[in-house]
């Protein structure tokens, strides 16, 4: 006789049939006596489906799911599901043997479709996110950037995390030990985790959003500081210090850096073909300029001696980085902060190095614009797209004669320019 819920609600430990090979598998409670034998406590430990079929000429056994008496509404297919009722258990049977009928494993069956429906984790959804969006981005510095955060700090807590189960808990254990010590990587990590969920939520593979804005939103941050600069009185001394110690390519970048007062991502990323050594001059491509817009620096003659002996060591191609790190990729940050660190500049920042720059130029009577401009800031003018016009509209002639060679020439503290450059300020 088919099985009744009343039947399943007060079944004994045994296995009871429902007719067509689905039984009700019932195993009782088991405990230790005095003498450390098994033995039966009359109560139930757990209730299962299970149904016997003929598979490839062989009857089998395949477990279905457990018991459930009440019946609670899901989107889930049948076979998705761990609790059945003896409703759902029959059809799930009757699925199972078709399956079985026409040779297919019910079990590998289900499992296999079960685990291609599952949401895919954080950081697999990340990861096709920034794929999918970053083709728009203007800037590719800033495409690298975004998803080398989510990497430093979001998938080591929660990148094995399904997309669907990512809650506040689990984004709070990414931001909590940064919140303090670094607050604006830790609020654009916070920005990108949102922008991700949000996304999830569009592809269905989330049911609902996150409101990630309110995540730590009660943990007041230190209010926001500039990067420590080095006064740039002490600049000739560390300068001196920086070309006196041994040889690294990481030296030879900070070097370059404060030479040309750029900024860390333009030479870190800078690649060959943007050098003519010849004109001493470097064109950087708008797609790395912070205001994407291409910028051309001229070269003193201490930065082209640095890139003439990178040449000359590496004998490099047009499309590789001229101050590579492992492996021949750019170099990171770190690796700067740590030369100038290990040469006592520990109290102060690479970037800092464009704010010395700026304090000496003002210090020194050099026309602002011609400053803001040696640093790709916006300056009011700037109009006209070949390369001609550029150099013009930035002050290129300026900082070629006269702003960057005074520049190199206090930092390296070569006296025997300083007249000739005052004549030329002059």
């Amino acid at each position: 006789m088919p099985l009744t819920v009343n039947d399943v609600k007060n079944a004994k430990p045994g296995r009871l049939s429902d007719g067509n090979g689905l039984y009700l598998l019932v195993k009782p409670e088991l405990a230790q006596d005095p003498n450390g034998n098994k033995v039966r406590t009359g109560k139930v430990a757990s209730m299962s489906w299970v149904l016997r079929a003929q598979y490839r000429g062989n009857r089998q056994d395949f477990g279905l799911g457990g018991v459930t008496l009440t019946s609670i509404p899901s989107p889930l297919p049948i076979h998705k599901k761990r609790l059945l009722t003896l409703a759902e258990a029959r059809e799930k049977a009757r699925v199972g043997r078709e399956l079985a009928k026409n040779g297919i494993n019910p079990n590998a069956y289900w499992r296999a479709e079960t685990e291609a429906e599952l949401p895919p984790t954080f950081e697999e959804f990340a990861r096709d996110y920034h794929k999918r969006v970053g083709k728009g981005w203007r800037n590719g510095k800033h495409g690298e950037q975004w998803i080398k955060t989510l990497e430093d700090y979001a998938f080591p807590k929660i990148g094995a995390i399904r997309i669907d189960a990512v809650d506040a808990n689990a984004v709070e254990r990414v931001l909590n030990p940064i919140w303090l010590s670094k607050p604006e990587t830790a609020r654009r990590v916070r920005q990108r985790i949102g922008a991700v969920l949000s996304d999830a939520v569009l592809k269905g593979k989330r049911a609902s959003d996150l409101p990630t804005s309110r995540i730590m939103g009660d943990v007041k941050q230190p209010k926001g500081k500039n990067f420590a600069a080095m006064p740039y009185k002490a600049l000739p001394e560390f300068m001196k210090k920086l070309r006196g110690a041994d040889f690294s390519i990481g030296n030879r970048a900070l070097q370059f850096l404060i030479l040309t007062a750029a900024r860390s991502g333009e030479v870190r990323f800078a690649r060959w073909q943007e050098f003519d050594l010849e004109a001493a001059e470097w064109t950087i491509p708008a797609e790395r300029m912070k205001a994407g817009e291409m910028h051309v620096r001229p070269l003193v003659p201490a930065a082209v001696e640095i890139l003439k002996e990178l040449r000359e060591m590496f004998a490099p191609r047009d499309g590789d980085v001229a101050f590579p790190g492992l492996k021949g990729k750019p170099m990171s940050d770190a690796t700067l902060a740590k030369v100038l660190r290990v040469n006592g500049g520990a109290d102060f920042t690479v970037h800092g190095f464009r704010s010395t720059f700026r304090d000496w130029a003002a210090e020194h009577g050099f026309n602002n614009d011609w400053a803001e401009a040696a640093l790709a800031h916006t300056v009011a003018g700037q109009e006209g797209k070949t390369v001609a016009a550029y150099k013009r509209t930035t002050y290129f002639e300026h900082r070629r004669d006269k702003l960057m060679p005074a520049w190199g020439a206090f930092i390296l503290n070569d006296q025997s320019n300083v007249i000739s450059l005052a004549e030329k300020r002059a």
